[in-house]
């Protein structure tokens, strides 16, 4: 247990986790009541729902895509800290406009499309600050430790924020899982106002010239490149599975927002225990090997979770395809955060950002396009299926990840 919590030991470290761990359940809250009334709203038009969930998923992270890099450079420049808490007043802006939206009876689905790109916006500047920061609060060591602790307590806020959700949707509906989102902002604004690093300034040249570096020294960095294009290739094939879970539980299983939210649970459990083999194992030998071989396994999860129509199994199916996606993008994450040295880590982390956040709405709206023909269930069965065939590619040419 020692080993497994060895970054919670580092104060800094140990308040921005329990305040990230709080503004997280929040999201999951929102994310949960969102995706069900995007649902609601578009499950009747010409269109249809699957359409505008990938829609919704890709507005919110189309920011990410067009400014995360621009947010990294400038995570590299200012106060990490300061640029962190301008994002949470921002979102819990966005959060409370949409509950106030909400409880007035007046929400619309282009007020939820404009609010999640206006979220996306505000995450594009702080996720870069956030990635920089968190390796300045415990020793190089122990990095792969905080970045796996940093995936569970965002996995275990899924468990809770989605119980949660749905308890609070079926008492009160959906406007106060909004509004307690917006309040969850709070709690992370008081821990990184109570964090004791310091910023150093460093010297600036011209944003252009230190986005250009950035790009240069992944371009130099065969290992980082294939890395990315990893990142990229999961969230784009496998993690749209949770996008078009409102689908599987309502019109497969015939289900409501409780069988939503406690598929959701599921997943992210499964996600916890990952996150946790990871913080136990630390930084081991053959860890770009393990991450390919578990690749391929979640490939191969995510096609039986399609073509499964047994709710207990399906379930199962979740909690292990939870398992191994967070195994993936763990260990893809610390190897990355491992390569970057300091000055460079915020453009470099941006650039990392930009693929792995950009391939889930990118994923999502192709895939939510493509189920408009042939149905939602046989787009993820061959999002799985190419999912393990990239692993496989990179477990034989290897491109520098295997080797790691």
């Amino acid at each position: 247990m020692q080993r497994t919590l060895a970054a919670l030991a580092f104060r800094d470290f140990r308040i921005l986790w329990m305040g990230a761990f709080a503004s997280t359940v929040g999201t999951w809250m929102q994310k949960v009541a969102q995706s069900w009334l995007v649902f609601d709203l578009t499950k009747a038009t010409q269109v249809g729902a699957p359409l505008f969930l990938g829609l919704d998923d890709f507005l919110g992270q189309l920011p990410i895509l067009l400014f995360t890099v621009v947010g990294g450079v400038i995570a590299d420049r200012y106060d990490r800290r300061r640029l962190l808490l301008g994002s949470q007043y921002a979102q819990m802006t966005t959060a409370f406009v949409l509950a106030a939206l909400v409880w007035t009876g007046t929400v619309r689905i282009e007020h939820i499309l404009a609010l999640s790109f206006l979220t996306g916006l505000a995450q594009a500047f702080g996720g870069p600050a956030y990635q920089s920061l968190m390796p300045t609060l415990v020793p190089k060591k122990h990095l792969p430790n905080a970045i796996a602790l940093n995936s569970i307590q965002f996995n275990l806020s899924r468990i809770f924020g989605s119980l949660l959700a749905g308890a609070a949707l079926a008492a009160f509906g959906t406007a106060i899982c909004f509004g307690l989102n917006g309040l969850s902002f709070l709690v992370v604004i008081a821990a990184l106002l109570s964090l004791s690093v310091k910023h150093i300034k460093p010297e600036h040249k011209p944003l252009l010239q230190e986005m250009h570096g950035g790009f240069s020294y992944v371009k130099r960095e065969p290992a980082l490149i294939a890395l990315t294009i990893v990142a990229f290739l999961t969230a784009f094939l496998g993690l749209p599975l949770l996008t078009f879970l409102p689908i599987f539980a309502r019109d497969v299983f015939k289900g409501d927002i409780g069988l939503y939210s406690r598929m959701m649970a599921f997943s992210g459990a499964g996600s916890v225990v990952g996150a946790l083999i990871v913080a136990w194992l630390g930084r081991f030998k053959h860890m770009g090997l393990t991450l390919l071989i578990v690749q391929v396994v979640f490939g191969m999860l995510l096609a039986g979770f399609a073509l499964s129509r047994t709710l207990w199994l399906s379930e199962l199916i979740l909690f292990c395809a939870g398992i191994t996606a967070m195994i993936v993008t763990a260990m893809t994450t610390s190897l990355v955060q491992l390569i970057v040295p300091d000055h460079l880590r915020g453009r470099v982390v941006s650039i990392y950002m930009v693929a792995f956040r950009g391939g889930m709405p990118l994923g999502s709206l192709a895939s939510g396009y493509a189920a408009t023909f042939v149905g939602v269930p046989v787009i993820l069965a061959a999002n799985g299926a190419l999912l393990s065939i990239v692993a496989a590619y990179f477990l034989l040419k290897s491109h520098g990840v295997r080797e790691l």
